[in-house]
């Protein structure tokens, strides 16, 4: 017996003092947050659009209320609550006046008996919010600062999305909200408070253990139904007693595997408490049997970092996570799907949720569930040095056991990161003279957390930081122990120094480029669009980043001519800095043993790390990544001063025997030389291929393979600047096909890297591929899904020229 109602309706929004506009019972949307509510009244522009950021910061430090009215029917329930599944961040909650409750921590849910406060009738909701900064540099005043990424923001001193204060790839957006789900809660007797499924397998058999928290509001005994696979266990509790855990065990499970690996079965799990004859409340879940553990056991070359799941080691193919918008309450299921799909169209097996962000809803973790994801997540502390004062040490306590509880049910969430950078920040970033003896959050990484992974999970692996070594004692960014960040590269060095490096994992590097043209066009409207204009130099949030995008252009590709070189060049050199880098990681197998690339997606239009850019749109590293990530690949590394060897690397199920074939070929594209190698490698497993002294290229000639399964490798002896390449010559063709066209370019002269831009003529458009590099007499189709360009064919001939098909050497 029990009811649950949502408060969605009727709210209106008011700002306090310090508003720069006047707000009084504007029409608001729950869930929400401000910046969405002024936007949807005409009050404010849209923040994504030039640098009308700029001119929003007052509202992060204006306080805030929501208010709203619902009726109320005066029946005879034992428990009345209100539920907020989020809140954003610091807000008093009051009930027909009364306070019910404070919140300061938009990171866990908060429940508020309300039955001595609500009314037959008309009753009155309000959630004022205090201004997030206000909050966060009274705390800051208290406690002492402490090191950040981005000081002067005082992030660091609330329990608030870390990136809300703006980021080398976001917008400083802070603000407030009810962000998630208000409902009202009605129930007799009993409520389940907490369902905690901690799942494991042990010799063939799958194990269940139900943790179940009872609320109770009447001394009685009750009984707990739990079912799972045809299963049912029946347990009572006492009058007195509150939990219980409950055992069900099941022959011969079928296994949860990460996707490449097996199948993702997932099987339906209930728990029904009943008493005085009715069902009082019920809870329902889907489970995954699998086993998960991190191998950090020294093994002479130091410690590595192997995911293994259900025994069998992982090669981690990963790419980092952020929020997939500023404003977190639009992102809704069929975003998460869409965005987790582009994920698993590129060969990725694992998402990294990183730590300044959120814990996701759980539409996110369902459909990794679904996609044979793995998700490692981080606990929400990034890049600066955290109090562990209260109220810090109660509210993270908090937080972790909420999310640790509600996360549980999902096989896709294999590992518990402590932080990010934190350790290493400590370490690296001169911030132990300016602590003293103030707290950093090293209590919570190695102390409080584990604790409560091992105490409320237990089933999952908890590491302490992103990096992290295994061992105190070592440095947390040592390349031959444990994860490794890699950001020299982008930050100091060319892309070609990801092979100065030999990593047991990666779990951070990237390379920064501009979004697709149709976005860039959504976010800026300067004109003459330029790399350097005003509004473009607003979206570029790293240091000194179009420097370092210069840098990267001069010293691997032709001088730009315009805006359209810049765009298209900068994108190419971001995807081969990704390529070059994870061939290499992959080369190591199984020295190495995991790239989690930085990053997929990007929370707003920006020149970023992304693969997919705010407005959704595939960058054309993404296209790279589909290749380097794929099960099977070829690659050429260098070996020794001037040598060259090919790798292969097979991570699929089935041994790989086959016959590759390669050619030599001069600028012109001349075929000087043939080869085949003769490969035989077993299951996950790589192996190196010397090449002979007949096939090695000398200055100025490359190698590439020909019309193989996998995708095609290359090797340059120069770099595009420095190559003598003739005029890309070619014909082109364009012909209709079911939902768009095809466009079928046939190379006359070698063409390097080609691309077909056609969100340049349909912002919707979608292309099945990206920068193929073709020899004389080579051909490709490029299939360009757009019912737009189909029905227009005097628009769609522009896809074969210039700014819409292009090529390097073009």
């Amino acid at each position: 017996m029990s009811a649950k109602r949502t408060l969605h309706d009727g709210w209106t929004l008011t700002a306090g003092e310090g508003s720069r506009i006047a707000v009084e019972g504007l029409a608001a949307s729950v869930p929400g947050c401000v910046h969405t509510d002024l936007m949807a009244a005409d009050l404010i522009g849209d923040p994504y659009v030039d640098d009308a950021e700029r001119e929003l910061s007052w509202i992060g430090r204006t306080d805030w209320t929501y208010r709203t009215a619902f009726d109320y029917r005066n029946e005879p329930w034992d428990g009345v609550e209100l539920v907020f599944d989020g809140l954003d961040t610091v807000a008093e909650i009051r009930l027909n006046g009364e306070v019910v409750g404070e919140t300061a921590n938009m990171h866990r849910r908060h429940r508020f008996d309300v039955r001595g406060l609500v009314r037959e009738g008309a009753n009155e909701l309000e959630v004022a919010f205090t201004s997030p900064y206000t909050y966060a540099e009274a705390q800051r005043e208290r406690l002492g600062a402490r090191p950040n990424a981005y000081d002067p923001e005082p992030g660091n001193f609330i329990r608030k999305a870390a990136c809300n204060f703006g980021w080398d790839w976001g917008p400083n957006l802070a603000g407030a909200g009810i962000w998630r789900p208000v409902r009202l809660e009605q129930w007799n007797v009993a409520r389940l408070d907490e369902v905690v499924p901690r799942v494991r397998v042990e010799n063939g058999r799958g194990i269940v253990d139900l943790a179940v928290g009872l609320h109770k509001a009447v001394a009685t005994d009750v009984e707990l139904v739990c079912e799972l696979a045809g299963r049912e266990a029946t347990v009572r509790l006492g009058a007195e007693q509150t939990t219980a855990e409950v055992r069900i065990e099941v022959d011969e499970p079928e296994l949860w595997w990460p996707r490449g690996h097996g199948e993702q079965p997932l099987y339906p799990v209930s728990v029904s408490l009943r008493g005085l004859g009715v069902e009082l409340d019920s809870w329902n879940s889907r489970i995954g049997f699998r086993t998960v553990e991190i191998d950090n056991e020294p093994d002479g070359s130091g410690r590595p970092f192997t995911l293994k799941v259900n025994g069998e080691p992982i090669w981690v193919k990963g790419v980092n996570w952020i929020p997939d918008d500023v404003f977190f309450a639009r992102v809704d299921a069929e975003r998460y799907e869409r965005r987790l799909t582009q994920a698993v169209e590129a060969n990725v097996n694992c998402v990294r949720i990183w730590g300044g962000g959120i814990y996701e809803s759980d539409d996110f973790y369902d459909a990794c569930d679904r996609l044979g994801l793995m998700v490692s997540q981080d606990f929400l502390f990034a890049c600066a040095a955290y109090p562990e004062e209260e109220p810090f040490w109660s509210e993270v306590e908090a937080e972790a056991r909420d999310n640790l509880a509600r996360l549980a049910p999902h096989p896709s969430l294999v590992t518990w990161m402590g932080n990010n950078e934190n350790i290493w920040g400590w370490h690296d970033w001169d911030w132990q003279d300016d602590l003293g003896d103030r707290s950093w959050g090293e209590g919570y990484y190695l102390d409080l957390l584990p604790k409560l992974v091992s105490e409320v999970d237990g089933t999952r692996p908890y590491w302490p930081g992103s990096p992290y070594s295994g061992d105190p004692e070592l440095h947390p960014n040592d390349q031959g122990n444990g994860s490794v960040h890699i950001w020299d590269v982008w930050n100091r060095l060319d892309y070609t120094a990801y092979r100065d490096w030999k990593p047991r994992f990666v779990a951070e590097f990237g390379y920064q480029a501009p979004p697709t043209w149709a976005t860039v066009r959504r976010m800026v409207t300067d004109s003459p669009l330029q790399a350097e204009t005003p509004n473009m130099l607003w979206h570029q949030k790293a240091e000194d980043g179009q420097a370092k995008l210069q840098r990267g252009l001069d010293a691997h590709l032709p001088p730009v001519g315009d805006f359209d070189d810049w765009l298209y060049y900068t994108q190419v050199n971001q995807a081969r800095a990704m390529r070059l880098g994870i061939e290499y990681f992959r080369s190591l197998h199984p020295y190495c043993t995991g790239a989690i690339m930085w990053q997929l997606n990007d929370c707003w239009p920006v020149t970023s790390w992304a693969a997919v850019d705010g407005e959704e749109r595939l960058k054309p590293m993404w296209y790279a990544l589909r290749d380097v990530f794929a099960d099977r690949i070829a690659t050429f590394q260098p070996d020794g001063e001037q040598g060259v060897k090919l790798v292969a690397v097979n991570d699929s199920a089935e041994p790989w025997n086959d016959t590759v074939g390669f050619w030599k070929c001069s600028a012109e594209g001349r075929i000087l030389g043939r080869a085949t190698l003769q490969l035989d490698i077993g299951p996950r497993e790589a192996a190196e291929v010397a090449l002979g002294e007949e096939v090695l290229p000398v200055d100025g000639e490359f190698l590439v393979t020909g019309s193989e399964d996998f995708p095609r490798a290359t090797w340059f002896t120069k770099e595009d600047k420095d190559m003598d390449w003739p005029k890309a010559n070619f014909t082109a063709e364009v012909a209709p096909v079911g939902g768009g066209v095809a466009v079928t370019v046939t190379a006359e002269t070698v063409l390097r890297d080609v691309c077909v831009f056609a969100d340049r003529l349909d912002p919707d458009a979608r292309v099945d591929k990206a920068l193929l590099t073709l020899v004389p007499g080579e051909r490709a189709t490029f299939t360009v899904t757009s019912e737009k360009l189909r029905k227009a064919p005097d628009l769609a001939r522009q896809l074969t020229s210039k700014p819409v098909l292009r090529a390097v050497n073009d």
